[in-house]
């Protein structure tokens, strides 16, 4: 599969990952979804002074956050996540999907990526 084929997998499943939030009871609200190559660096790089990661699947457009609320209320937690989580990463799990609970970062979504190059 292309690079270009898993982002497009990727928005389909963000967008039932959205819907399916919203069927469980949550509001939700869009968090970093990509990270500009010419502000962050290209992927496996880091600009000087810059925060983020070298090999972030934000910059691939593979990883997007999302911001949880119930009755008006911002949910912080990793652990208001968990449900949502497990539900993204066996849906998704032939792309490797991944929540990122797993790592302390609660609201990112993500999909594998291998460079096929």
């Amino acid at each position: 599969m292309t690079l270009g084929q898993l982002q497009r997998q990727f928005a389909q499943a963000y967008a039932k990952l959205i819907l399916h939030a919203s069927e469980i009871g949550y509001e939700v609200s869009l968090g970093d979804s990509y990270r500009d190559p010419r502000v962050f660096g290209a992927h496996g790089s880091k600009k000087a002074g810059i925060y983020g990661r070298k090999r972030s699947l934000h910059k691939l457009r593979l990883a997007a956050d999302l911001n949880l609320f119930r009755d008006g209320e911002y949910l912080q937690l990793t652990e208001d996540h968990a449900e949502l989580g497990m539900w993204w990463e066996t849906e998704y799990r032939e792309f490797g999907a991944s929540w990122g609970g797993r790592f302390n970062d609660g609201n990112h979504y993500s999909f594998a990526y291998r460079d096929m190059r």
